[in-house]
Parts: structure tokens; C-alpha cells; sequence
């Protein structure tokens, strides 16, 4: 873990931007987001039809990830940062009924927004939960795959979180996230700018 975050603020300044992005998806940010990203980063635009307009327009990920990950019938799958839900909604389309797929977000209003749309839709084998990505509430081995988009970047611990995803996927299940990397060392005054980490 990176000894020069605190990792409370740093969840604490995420929470509140996401929170915004939830409640407030037509406001002002530093990032782009809704169908129009989902599109540019290569989503199918009929995949997009199949999900709740309102989790699209609080979509904010960096990648169009879910095509390698060919999630199968019936398959378990657990979206970690899930936010308003759109991935999850979309793996769920793939998993199918006989599939279930869990997404996991520290923001209680994300969740909230996702869970109104589930049960909108009337939607029995996706659930949403809370919780961090370095400590998912998801048992031993449960998920066939783990998905992600654009958060593991917003953590502090990221050998914790991955230790996490290790634990939570049965042998052989995969991991597919899309993310921000930098190959560079970043110098000590910028690892303790929590507002370079949110921005």
C-alpha cells in the first residue's frame, strides 16, 4: 500500500465525485461519461439498448472491456466498482438466468441507483452490494469471472485489491478490467495530492 495516502480521503474525495456522477449525471466533470463515451470506447449499440438508459448515463469507464471477456451462459460473474451499474447490467444480459452476476461499489448512491433500476426491470439474478474492492463481501472462489473498469486506478492498496480478485475467482476463472496505468515512477509531492488521484 502506498504509505504516503490517506487512505480514508482518498475514498472519502472519490465518494463524493461519484456520488455527483449518480445523482447528477448532466453536471459539469473533468471526465466525459454517458452513451456517447460508452460508444467511443467501442460498446455495441445494441448491447446498450438492452440496459437501463439511467445506468448509461452515469457510465464513466475507460474501456470497452466486456468483448474479451465473453461471459458465458450461466456463468458467475462480480463487477467490482460497479458504480450506477451499467457493466453489470450488460454481463447479465451474456450470464444469462441461469447466470448471477454481483456488483460492488462504495458509494451508496450508486447503489441506490443501481438497485432502482434492477428491481424496475424486474431483474432477479443481479444484486448489488456494498463494499470495497479491497475487501469484496463475495465468498471464497464464487465468481467465474471478475470484471472492472476504471477503479482499481482509484485505489490506494492495489495489491490488496488484486489479492482480492484472486480470492474471490474459482481456479481457472479470469479477470478482465479496462484501466489507466502509468509506467512511470510518479514522484513522492504527487502520490500525496489526493486530487491527482480523483483527477
Amino acid at each position: 500500500m502506498d504509505q504516503h495516502v490517506d487512505v480514508n480521503e482518498l475514498r472519502d474525495k472519490v465518494k463524493v465525485m461519484y456520488r455527483a456522477v449518480a445523482d447528477a449525471p448532466g453536471g459539469t466533470f473533468h471526465f466525459e461519461m454517458g452513451r456517447q463515451l460508452a460508444e467511443r470506447l467501442g460498446y455495441p449499440a445494441d448491447g446498450l439498448d438492452r440496459v437501463p438508459q439511467e445506468a448509461i448515463e452515469s457510465f464513466a469507464g475507460v474501456g470497452y472491456h466486456l468483448g474479451l471477456a465473453a461471459i458465458a451462459t450461466g456463468e458467475r460473474v462480480v463487477d467490482l466498482g460497479s458504480g450506477s451499474g451499467m457493466d453489470a447490467f450488460l454481463a447479465v444480459n451474456e450470464a444469462g438466468g441461469s447466470g448471477e452476476v454481483v456488483g460492488v461499489d462504495m458509494t451508496d448512491e450508486q447503489l441506490a441507483k443501481a438497485r432502482r433500476l434492477a428491481e424496475r426491470d424486474g431483474l432477479t439474478s443481479i444484486h448489488f452490494e456494498k463494499g470495497y474492492i479491497e475487501e469484496a463481501p463475495i465468498r471464497d472462489g464464487w465468481a467465474d469471472v471478475v470484471i472492472s473498469n476504471g477503479v482499481i486506478n482509484l485505489c490506494a492498496d492495489k495489491r490488496a485489491a488484486f489479492a482480492e480478485i484472486r480470492r474471490v475467482l474459482r481456479p481457472g476463472g479470469w479477470l478482465q478490467l479496462a484501466d489507466i496505468a502509468n509506467g512511470r515512477p510518479v514522484p513522492a509531492g504527487a502520490l500525496r495530492d489526493i486530487d491527482l488521484w480523483t483527477g
